[in-house]
């Protein structure tokens, strides 16, 4: 095992898992099969050991990638996988119901090859499903051995308290883990989500930690992207989110402070959402095997005061570059508007 592979419990249980864990979303799609087992390789021999991916990635290739780069050695990943994002047309193949939890499941263990997932995440809320419904069903897989643990992605932290707080009244499991973005354009779970998940014991596994590809430095503000990048491919997530004005700037900045440390910007932007300790590990999502190398490289450089110093002033603690960031994918919902004969 690689000295920098830090292996440490997840969240309030006794699963072991690394400080940087292999994203598979470009697996199945952009990621060719041959490319990615030689990923999976290199991820163990970096003696790295946790994998994620989701059901509605590459329409469900990326698990069954997945599922057939592990299936010689499947006992020694923890593999973590996700529900609730749509992936059908029928009005119950999404969400956190009962009904589509328990079939679910059983969609990914087939496509995974797997008697069982070690993390099972809900990929984004459900507030129409009843929070016991939703922590009930959690503790029934467990007890059918379909899954080992649960967690929580893209959730607010209030959110996050009342799943824990109705499992505990329940007397079942709780949620072990929280995938949220972080990234330093991006810091807003800062103020209540990554507290509230060290207050209730919930792990933190962080993704797009270099912003959509953005803090790698190659988008440069008022040019036209690579044709063989994200951005160059119209990838609607990252056009939706990190790709603002103020980002590919701030990138910029960012890559020529870490030039100046003799660091790369992949490296010093994974190693400062690692440096937090609030965050147990990072979600590193690559195309290829040269940006998982250089992902892995990132495990062994440590930052100083003065790097902190830098961001801090860059982006301060708790905001996001852009002012008013906020992902349409998952809206801000604080505000509703009373229609004028709302008068009483």
């Amino acid at each position: 095992m690689s000295s920098d592979a830090i292996y440490r419990p997840l969240g309030q249980s006794g699963l072991r898992v690394p400080s940087l864990w292999l994203g598979t979303m470009m697996f199945g799609g952009p990621t060719d099969e041959a490319e990615a087992r030689e990923i999976v390789a290199a991820a163990q021999d970096a003696g790295l050991n946790a994998i994620d991916t989701a059901d509605n990635y590459c329409g469900g290739e990326s698990e069954r990638a997945v599922g057939r780069l592990i299936a010689s050695n499947r006992s020694r990943w923890v593999v973590a996988t996700k529900v609730a994002n749509p992936v059908g047309n029928e009005p119950n193949d999404r969400g956190l119901s009962r009904r589509w939890l328990m079939q679910a499941v059983d969609h990914s263990l087939g496509r995974l090859r797997s008697e069982w997932i070690d993390l099972y995440y809900m990929h984004r809320d459900d507030e129409v499903t009843p929070v016991e419904e939703i922590v009930g069903t959690m503790a029934r897989l467990i007890e059918l051995g379909k899954i080992r643990y649960y967690g929580v992605s893209n959730f607010r932290a209030w959110r996050v308290a009342q799943l824990v707080e109705t499992a505990r009244r329940m007397g079942v499991p709780q949620p072990i883990a929280c995938q949220p973005p972080y990234s330093a354009v991006n810091r807003q779970i800062e103020t209540e989500l990554l507290p509230a998940c060290q207050h209730y014991g919930v792990g933190v596994i962080a993704y797009s930690p270099l912003a959509r590809g953005v803090l790698s430095g190659k988008y440069r503000p008022n040019e036209a992207p690579d044709p063989a990048s994200r951005a160059g491919r119209g990838d609607k997530r990252l056009l939706q989110t990190e790709f603002q004005p103020r980002a590919l700037t701030l990138s910029q900045e960012f890559k020529e402070f870490a030039s100046q440390r003799g660091l790369s910007p992949v490296s010093f932007a994974m190693a400062w959402v690692l440096n937090n300790r609030h965050v147990n590990g990072v979600i590193g999502g690559p195309r290829t095997l040269a940006q998982w190398k250089e992902y892995i490289a990132a495990l062994s450089v440590r930052l100083t005061p003065s790097d902190e110093a830098f961001v801090e002033r860059c982006v301060p603690a708790g905001y996001a570059a852009t002012y008013g960031y906020t992902d349409p994918q998952y809206p801000l919902d604080g505000r509703a508007p009373r229609n004028h004969e709302d008068t009483k």
